[in-house]
């Protein structure tokens, strides 16, 4: 009986993600802690990863490593940027980014973003998992919309991410006139 209840809330979990996959990932013009506006706009042609993470949340701490790596491994063909809704502030994303040693940009949301690409609403009871990672290939559409759970676990504790990023990679070359 566990499993059949275990096995009902990892799908629904997987069913809940995923709304947006195959369509165009909404746009947005976040202040970064630099004060410079992003923009997904500005990523077009590359793949793209959205994290929205929380700097007091453990498992966040172990992706931003993930995707600080995958920055470096991917330079030129991946773009990421991380997004943090309150209560975290610049001073808090700053000692963050300094004690994990990570150099991605991070984007201050107010939840409208957030909104928009998990459909929630703050103060709205459940929220969603973090973190949470959306992959937009180089045409701007989401191809993987993620969420930490014990299935993802791969994807955001190990090499998961760089298969996903490696498949998406080796789809965009076979395209004519993609590289």
């Amino acid at each position: 009986m566990r499993s059949i209840v275990f096995f009902l809330l990892c799908t629904g979990t997987l069913i809940a993600a995923g709304d947006l996959i195959g369509r165009r990932a909404p746009g947005f013009s976040l202040r970064d802690s630099a004060n410079r506006y992003q923009d997904p706009q500005d990523y077009r042609g590359k793949i793209l990863i959205i994290e929205f993470m929380q700097t007091t949340c453990p498992h966040c701490s172990v992706f931003s490593k993930m995707l600080q790596e995958a920055s470096v491994k991917y330079a030129g063909k991946v773009a990421i940027v991380s997004i943090v809704n309150p209560p975290d502030t610049p001073d808090k994303v700053a000692q963050y980014a300094a004690t994990n040693k990570i150099t991605i940009p991070i984007l201050f949301d107010c939840g409208q973003i957030a909104a928009s690409y998990v459909n929630w609403m703050p103060g709205k009871p459940g929220g969603f998992d973090l973190p949470r990672v959306f992959i937009i290939d180089a045409g701007g559409v989401i191809r993987r919309d993620l969420e930490y759970s014990a299935p993802t676990k791969e994807i955001f504790e190990g090499r998961g991410l760089f298969n996903e990023v490696d498949k998406l990679l080796q789809t965009q070359s076979a395209i004519p006139g993609k590289r």
